[in-house]
């Protein structure tokens, strides 16, 4: 979100522009332990609409930024093995459809013949996508930082902001731990810790961090070529092909709130367990690499864009697990708020930060 808003406001003319990371290098926060996944399959016009402009962004990133962000269009299929689920994935398909997404509907014994290395004895029905699919979150994060440098942007590196001045209710500067840097706009794009530094200006955001975890396989043999991007939705269980092998990961209801990022053994002992059953070739696969990340989760599974209480504070977070795939279009939406004052290319006049205290929740079905 911090590169994406730097490219693109540097591209619009703004050349004033520091971003800060506290962390050595750009990319090691959420967005570098996220799965990679990219879709337009969303339960609501919005997500949807952010998709239909954020996507083909991701076609073009190679063109306008002159690197691979290795989009993979391998298709997203959900497996529905619920009733209720599926009624609801109806509805989403009709909406995603009436919106130009031409998603597929699946009957059973179609999600079945699709998916030969899996067990889905219980699929109801199933939805596919095919120019869902993957890229690579690193080197999204680097383009847009290149070119943002190339247009004048100043990118700092291991500086942690400690502090944000207010003069007369809005920004003035913001303290780092390299120094105070005057100004008169803020966008905070700091993912899970967005609460965190909001606050520093008296700014409550309503954005939970809640631990996900995955696991990278070795080799699979028997892995088709064209193994799409597999959710069994009912089980937040998902599966897709990384390299020769499989990346796998399951959410956790239970899993309360807070920066943990370790990987819980037993939990990923769980995941592999369920995943092994729907997958019954993960049996005989070893076990590559496994990391936790941190979903910024809003109160209804949506993000947050646009003007805080506080005079030039701006905000733009909380997508719940679809920040990488939406990052290209959210950072335009937030050149056009500080540079026309609204964004224009997708209306999310509707994401206000204002939404949460005047009980206008915009809630999101597809969320894994």
């Amino acid at each position: 979100m911090g590169v994406s808003t730097a490219y693109h406001l540097a591209q619009a003319g703004r050349r004033d522009l520091v971003v800060l990371e506290r962390e050595p290098l750009l990319g090691q926060g959420a967005t570098g332990r996220c799965a990679g996944g990219v879709r337009y399959q969303f339960a609501t016009e919005v997500n949807i609409r952010l998709s239909l402009h954020s996507l083909p962004m991701l076609e073009r990133f190679r063109d306008e930024t002159g690197v691979d962000p290795q989009y993979r269009p391998c298709g997203y299929l959900f497996v529905l093995t619920d009733e209720r689920d599926a009624a609801a994935f109806r509805r989403n398909v009709e909406l995603q459809r009436s919106l130009g997404v031409a998603t597929e509907w699946l009957a059973g014994d179609e999600v079945r013949r699709r998916l030969p290395t899996m067990r889905f004895d219980d699929a109801l029905a199933g939805t596919f996508h095919a120019r869902d699919g993957l890229a690579d979150p690193h080197s999204v994060v680097q383009g847009y930082a290149a070119r943002a440098r190339d247009l004048g942007a100043r990118i700092v590196t291991g500086c942690a902001v400690t502090g944000i001045a207010l003069t007369g209710g809005r920004v003035s500067a913001v303290e780092t731990t390299g120094g105070r840097i005057a100004c008169r706009e803020i966008v905070v794009a700091a993912g899970p810790w967005m609460g965190q530094v909001a606050a520093l200006a008296g700014v409550e955001v309503p954005i939970q961090p809640v631990r996900r975890q995955m696991v990278t396989t070795t080799p699979i043999p028997d892995l088709p070529p064209d193994f799409p991007f597999v959710i069994d939705f009912a089980r937040s269980l998902y599966f897709h092909r990384e390299g020769d092998g499989i990346l796998t990961g399951m959410s956790n209801p239970n899993q309360p709130p807070g920066f943990d990022q370790s990987i819980d053994p037993d939990w990923e002992a769980e995941a592999l367990e369920a995943a092994a059953r729907r997958m019954p070739v993960l049996e005989r696969a070893g076990r590559r690499a496994g990391w936790a990340g941190l979903y910024e989760v809003s109160p209804d599974a949506h993000p947050i864009f646009g003007p805080t209480p506080v005079e030039g504070l701006w905000v733009v977070g909380g997508f719940s697990g679809h920040g990488f795939m939406h990052g290209p279009i959210a950072g335009r939406l937030m050149s056009e708020f500080l540079t026309v004052g609204r964004a224009v290319t997708v209306d999310v006049s509707m994401l206000d930060l204002a939404r949460f205290a005047e009980g206008r929740l915009v809630r999101e079905y597809n969320v894994i």
